[in-house]
């Protein structure tokens, strides 16, 4: 009996050194919120660009929330489809927050992978005539566009005009018109695919034949090509960071993919 008083004694006094050190701060109908909860999402506000002014503030807009949040459940908002699309999205960024990005932190990046990567993709520096073709262009409007490209690209390649006075004769690309065309440097990543990849094998001074992509016909003419000495390390530096980050993605859902039974209908998608 004594042992049982004890034990009851015990219990009482654990409960209560419980209670002490991680008092309840505000409860919302059976929610209730301790004092290590408060702290620990104060800490978390306080890294926003807009944080709480002092606790007694946040106290308020945690209440709000907190009353929004039973709100929202007692009306069943999770099950409106708009809604429910966007709890979706959280639980897919969660996901990837949770497996990837102690990965993604983990990427490391050396001075001869950056060297290495440059070999290929080096910044270069262009001018362009542009055949534009609008968006939503017909079949008919991609030809004509095609076939005053061409004619200009003849006259390019024999004319004694020089290539800035061309770009202003022929260019639908007013941003660069008055710089004879020119574009600046530019890397793998700043420019269209199929433009860089034709340049990029250009020597400096040499012009293009056409050059087709999302905004029409390109003919352009290389002018310069920067050494690894003279880019930007930053830039080479990113575009190694989001490959490696692309092929860890890649290599997670390729696995995870093999879990679930996907069944694809291709060819309505065409």
């Amino acid at each position: 009996m004594l042992l049982m008083k004890t034990a009851l004694i015990s219990m009482i006094f654990s409960a209560s050194a419980l209670a002490a050190v991680d008092p309840v701060v505000v409860t919302i109908n059976s929610r209730a919120i301790h004092m290590d909860e408060f702290i620990r999402r104060y800490d978390e506000a306080k890294k926003l660009l807009n944080p709480p002014s002092n606790k007694k503030a946040f106290l308020e807009d945690l209440i709000r929330y907190e009353v929004g949040v039973q709100e929202a459940e007692r009306k069943n908002l999770s099950k409106d489809p708009i809604i429910a699309e966007r709890i979706r999205q959280q639980l897919y960024v969660g996901l990837i927050e949770k497996d990837l990005s102690s990965k993604i932190n983990d990427i490391k990046i050396s001075d001869s992978e950056m060297k290495d990567y440059y070999k290929s993709s080096p910044e270069i520096k262009s001018s362009h005539i542009l055949v534009e073709i609008k968006p939503g262009a017909t079949e008919a409007e991609r030809a004509t566009a095609k076939k005053r490209a061409e004619e200009i690209l003849s006259e390019v390649k024999s004319s004694k005009r020089t290539f800035e006075e061309l770009v202003n004769l022929y260019t639908d690309d007013l941003s660069t018109k008055k710089r004879g065309g020119d574009i600046g440097f530019q890397t793998r990543v700043s420019i269209v695919a199929p433009y860089y990849e034709a340049l990029s094998r250009l020597k400096v001074g040499e012009i293009s034949g056409l050059i087709e992509s999302k905004y029409g016909f390109h003919i352009a003419k290389l002018t310069g090509k920067h050494t690894y000495d003279e880019a930007d390390k930053g830039q080479i530096k990113a575009a190694i960071f989001e490959k490696k980050r692309l092929a860890l993605f890649n290599d997670y859902f390729d696995k995870l993919k093999k879990k679930y039974k996907i069944t694809t209908n291709s060819e309505i998608v065409k």
